[in-house]
């Protein structure tokens, strides 16, 4: 591959990492539960008793985490860190934040019930369509996604049954610290993996064609 296809490859999973996060930006706002990960994420930012002077945020946190399991797999097994795990460790938590402060103002818990789950869906359906363009973008895996795939790998264990595993030790422990667990936890669970199977091959015809050009 060539320099100017892995830079594309980079860019790829760049905007397929923004979808994603403003899909799970919806989540938050919406306030009805977001998928597992973030249920953690967010148990831990408003459980820890943060020092006012560092101003910290939910995407901060996001990005803590993230760096603590990158340092775990460099001890476990670097190889299944790759160029893109990095980005979406630095990233991943300022998009959220940038979604929360421009859409923070028309989407959050004050609207009515009804158009809050029409607002989850619409984030599980983001969610999706970003998570298979950073997938077939082919630079590299989130930190959060790379927990199961790394303990499936050790384990010799179905990657399926693994990934239900830790996404429910994200959302008991999560909820645990004060963690949204809802409706929306449950409706990302039945419909971010079938969207995304539907979303899989059209992204990637589209990171091909972007990659090959």
């Amino acid at each position: 591959m060539t320099p100017k296809q892995k830079i594309k490859q980079i860019i790829l999973l760049v905007f397929g990492l923004s979808v994603a996060h403003l899909g799970v930006t919806f989540f938050i706002q919406a306030n009805l539960g977001t998928d597992p990960f973030n249920v953690l994420v967010q148990g831990i930012f408003r459980s820890v008793p943060w020092p006012a002077a560092l101003n910290w945020t939910h995407g901060r946190t996001h990005m803590m985490i993230c760096f603590l399991i990158i340092m775990v797999l460099l001890f476990i097994d670097r190889s299944y860190i790759r160029i893109g795990t990095i980005i979406c460790m630095f990233l991943g938590g300022p998009i959220i934040d940038l979604f929360t402060v421009l859409l923070g103002d028309c989407i959050n818990s004050s609207l009515p019930i009804a158009v809050r789950i029409i607002v989850l869906v619409a984030g599980c359906i983001i969610l999706a369509l970003g998570m298979t363009i950073v997938i077939k973008s082919e630079a590299g895996t989130g930190p959060n996604d790379l927990v199961a795939i790394v303990i499936s790998d050790k384990s010799h264990k179905p990657f399926g049954i693994v990934r239900i595993l830790t996404d429910c030790f994200f959302v008991i422990a999560g909820f645990l610290l004060g963690g949204t667990f809802g409706l929306g936890t449950i409706i990302c669970a039945f419909i971010v993996g079938p969207v995304a199977q539907i979303f899989m091959p059209y992204s990637q015809r589209f990171c091909k064609k972007i990659i090959r050009n």
